[in-house]
């Protein structure tokens, strides 16, 4: 069978090495070309060396969405991991009704970032009304508008992932830290914690580059208003791109240096976790 497999590797994977190519290597490479590129259209494409890369850190915006950026996706890793991980643990306590609780949690994961983006949009409007303001009146109500609804639709993800971290853990461990006598933050911090690392890393990755990646919900929420005080990265490349004639080349040279970021924060997140992940 193993002769069989490597005589007709190359015919199984053919299909999907091609699909890869045409669907995202090509258009990756050929991104990456038109970054030095001033066009309107793929075959109009004139080299201009780093003359986009200069105009986008002419203006302010760009700057200003990237630290926008930043701070929304260090506040969403941090509530979206923490409070997965808590329902994570308090439904593997054996508590009653469990497996409808974990299927409630999870089901905002299955709504579309669009229709997620209008629903909070109503929902938050309806109560900021009482107050005579908008989502769109102040950033911060657009900042922590994207948050909630970012933790909304992550948490349940995340806790599935961690429930099964968690659910791995050798009940020998649990046992012998009971008979040392240990209590149970003694047990939570030195044996669970720890013993869940892979299942950390593999959550922090996902809400970390997700919320770099943050577009549909930005857009549906709050487009970037008031101005473009809660324009994200990706909405900002879309407005440059599709919005500004004569900046198409500006905007894939921010989708370049977009993707470059994700890529190093997200490799050095991986690298750093997965230092601290330790044999179960």
């Amino acid at each position: 069978m193993q002769k069989t497999y490597k005589k007709y590797f190359a015919i199984f994977a053919l299909p999907t090495l091609i699909a890869f190519i045409i669907a995202f290597l090509a258009p990756f490479v050929i991104g990456i070309v038109l970054s030095f590129c001033n066009f309107t259209t793929i075959v109009d494409a004139q080299f201009t060396g780093l003359d986009n890369y200069i105009k986008i850190f002419q203006t302010d915006e760009f700057i200003n969405a990237f630290i926008f950026t930043v701070k929304f996706t260090i506040v969403s890793v941090v509530t979206i991991n923490v409070l997965a991980f808590a329902l994570a643990y308090a439904l593997t306590r054996g508590i009653k009704g469990t497996n409808l609780f974990r299927t409630v949690f999870f089901m905002p994961n299955l709504i579309g970032g669009i229709v997620l983006g209008y629903i909070w949009q109503i929902l938050i409007n309806g109560v900021l009304a009482k107050f005579g303001v908008t989502i769109t009146a102040d950033a911060t109500y657009g900042f922590w508008g994207l948050v909630i609804l970012m933790n909304w639709q992550m948490i349940g993800y995340m806790m599935i992932i961690y429930i099964a971290g968690i659910q791995n853990i050798s009940n020998d461990v649990m046992e012998a830290a009971k008979i040392d006598g240990a209590g149970k933050w003694q047990t939570l911090w030195k044996i669970t914690i720890p013993m869940v690392m892979p299942s950390i890393t593999i959550c922090l990755f996902l809400t970390l580059t997700n919320s770099f990646k943050l577009f549909d919900q930005n857009l549906a929420l709050t487009a970037g208003a008031p101005g473009k005080a809660t324009e994200m990265l990706g909405l900002n490349i879309y407005s440059t791109f599709y919005g500004r004639v004569g900046w198409e080349g500006a905007g894939q040279a921010k989708a370049v240096i977009f993707f470059l970021v994700v890529a190093a924060i997200a490799l050095t997140q991986l690298y750093l976790t997965r230092r601290k992940e330790v044999e179960n």
